[in-house]
């Protein structure tokens, strides 16, 4: 009797070291720079990690966009640099990290490789991306980028659980206007002026919409901003350009009616959000694979005509005219009535 229970314990013992070796949470430090955009399409793969693998996880990213990630519940820990990843190098290699997921793959993110870290990269395909640009070959088939981030992940037996993009904001943000009325949000910047329609184009289309209008941007769009406010005279616009934070702005888009923008970071903010997104695209295209990762109905892609394919490779510059040819969408009858069925 005793030797068969001795056994029995031996065998629970040996299932249970093994059990235990084996759901081992893994550690895993994912890495992104910038830019806000950018980091704001890396959180499905956040959330994914720790549902799906229960995996502890770290992220590492610059210093002026951490406070993107700073209320992310999928983050264990989040580190940031000022310049290089060599400044956090005897912290890094203290975790012992099972994988990187390097998600930005830049000659600054190589270094995790010669601190010797198992490093999974996100694969860019620039050369893909030089073809569609300068030859018209698309073999990018419009795959979201979001997608290809999840594909570094693949080989750990994730799947898309399809919830999309998140961004937490902090819960002291507060805006002083009405956010209960309903209202158009309106993202009126952009990293390049390629990448902006103008003040006229805008006015235009305000000149239709029966909602107040809140502007929001940066310093660099408060005189647009004012701009088209003074000229959108009758009209219900309030320009917070220069005036709001990221949260703040943030909190303007969650609870608007739509979100009309540029190709943004505050376009992918909206798509968190799962708002309906007006967004406007000339020297960059959407199908290089960084449109509004929400459903179609959600999204509607006002695009240049000049050209099928982008002008450059970050919409810096452009092939028809010096300032874009976002500047050449016209804003005529039918683009109107396709804005307003949109929004209805």
């Amino acid at each position: 009797m005793g030797v068969g229970i001795n056994k029995v314990h031996y065998a629970i013992l040996v299932n249970f070291f093994s059990f235990t070796s084996v759901s081992k949470s893994l550690k895993i430090l994912v890495v992104r720079f910038s830019s806000i955009g950018d980091i704001v399409l890396t959180t499905p793969v956040l959330r994914i990690l720790k549902n799906q693998l229960n995996a502890e996880v770290h992220y590492l990213t610059k210093k002026e966009y951490s406070s993107i990630l700073k209320k992310n519940p999928n983050i264990n820990k989040l580190y940031s640099i000022e310049n290089s990843i060599l400044e956090l190098r005897k912290h890094l290699q203290k975790e012992k990290y099972d994988y990187v997921i390097d998600l930005h793959n830049n000659l600054r993110s190589s270094l995790l490789i010669s601190l010797g870290f198992n490093v999974k990269r996100y694969v860019k395909s620039n050369f893909k991306k030089f073809l569609f640009r300068n030859f018209g070959i698309n073999f990018l088939k419009n795959k979201h980028v979001v997608d290809r981030y999840l594909d570094t992940i693949s080989f750990l037996n994730i799947k898309n659980d399809e919830k999309g993009l998140e961004y937490y904001i902090d819960d002291q943000t507060s805006v002083d206007f009405d956010l209960n009325q309903k209202y158009i949000a309106w993202a009126i910047g952009g990293s390049q002026i390629q990448k902006q329609i103008s003040a006229n184009q805008i006015i235009k289309i305000t000149e239709r919409l029966d909602f107040p209008i809140v502007l929001i941007g940066g310093d660099d769009e408060k005189n647009t901003g004012e701009l088209i406010k003074e000229k959108s005279k009758g009209l219900n616009i309030i320009n917070h350009c220069g005036a709001l934070d990221l949260d703040q702005s943030a909190l303007v888009i969650k609870h608007s009616l739509c979100l009309f923008s540029n190709d943004t970071g505050m376009m992918h903010i909206g798509a968190a959000f799962n708002k309906k997104i007006v967004s406007f695209w000339g020297c960059t295209k959407p199908d290089m694979g960084f449109y509004p990762y929400v459903k179609k109905e959600n999204s509607l892609l006002i695009v240049s005509t000049n050209s099928k394919r982008q002008c450059s490779k970050h919409g810096d510059s452009c092939r028809y005219s010096k300032d874009g040819c976002i500047k050449h969408i016209e804003i005529d009858e039918n683009l109107l009535e396709k804005i307003l069925r949109f929004i209805s």
